[in-house]
């Protein structure tokens, strides 16, 4: 059984998988970091930011996160957290994506995952351990992705500008505002945007908005507080966005059907 401990204690144990178990307070942060394996994250509660210079992803209550090998990396943890971590041998799971992704995290898996953590590091590589172990490796390629990540553009001031907005997210500026502040013509600013972030200006700014607001939703600020924020007329302009992108409203989502509104 492995609980409170760190990975670089442990890396050395001769098994595809080790299973963490981790207690985290609400504003906990990591500073950059890398791990050698691979790191599939999850959390019954709270909320996990994941941001490198590449992008942001966030993690709600009852999802996951994969992070690939050698991955630098920053976390923020929005709401007290009990993480479970599987790091994953380099090569081992085939079919995992090469770059940051949070993931839907079954009942299933999850119960793999709690299971996982009542092993020993050195578990049998046969019988039910091996067994166990297995099975999360054949189910991890199957976790669907989620459309809960933002992607950073390279481009100098463009990326400057996007980081920009993401401290301070409006969602009516317009392709207008951003090409003439950095000097570039529609078509040429539209052309770049799309190139570097691989959405269009529309898609990546809704997005910005949405992952914007969740960590401040799950910290316990009303709906009508972050949606005028975001410059939404009202919260029931922000709750249908929000619902449309994500299925649910936001209290619901994000598992606090008798928080605020």
């Amino acid at each position: 059984m492995a609980r409170d401990i760190h990975i670089d204690d442990v890396d050395h144990v001769a098994r595809p998988i080790v299973a963490i178990g981790k207690n985290y307070p609400d504003g906990h942060v990591v500073a950059p970091h890398r791990h050698r394996r691979g790191q599939l994250i999850s959390g019954a509660s709270g909320l996990v930011v994941v941001a490198n210079p590449t992008g942001a992803w966030v993690m709600p209550p009852q999802r996951g996160m994969w992070i690939p090998p050698a991955t630098e990396h920053h976390v923020r943890v929005v709401g007290a957290v009990g993480m479970q971590s599987l790091y994953v041998e380099p090569g081992s799971v085939p079919g995992m994506p090469a770059a940051c992704q949070v993931v839907g995290v079954s009942a299933f898996m999850r119960s793999l995952m709690t299971e996982a953590l009542d092993l020993p590091l050195e578990y049998e590589l046969t019988g039910r351990d091996g067994a166990l172990m297995e099975l999360i490796q054949h189910e991890m390629p199957r976790l669907p992705a989620l459309t809960l990540s933002l992607r950073h553009p390279a481009h100098g001031p463009l990326a400057k500008r996007c980081r920009r907005f993401v401290l301070r997210p409006r969602v009516h500026e317009t392709i207008d505002d951003w090409s003439g502040e950095l000097g570039m013509s529609r078509r040429a600013f539209t052309r770049l945007f799309r190139r570097e972030t691989g959405l269009s200006f529309q898609a990546w700014r809704q997005q910005a908005c949405l992952l914007c607001a969740l960590p401040r939703l799950a910290a316990g600020e009303p709906v009508t507080s972050v949606a005028i924020d975001l410059g939404y007329e009202n919260p029931a302009a922000f709750t249908i966005m929000f619902k449309r992108a994500f299925g649910s409203p936001p209290l619901t989502y994000l598992g606090l059907r008798n928080g605020r509104g």
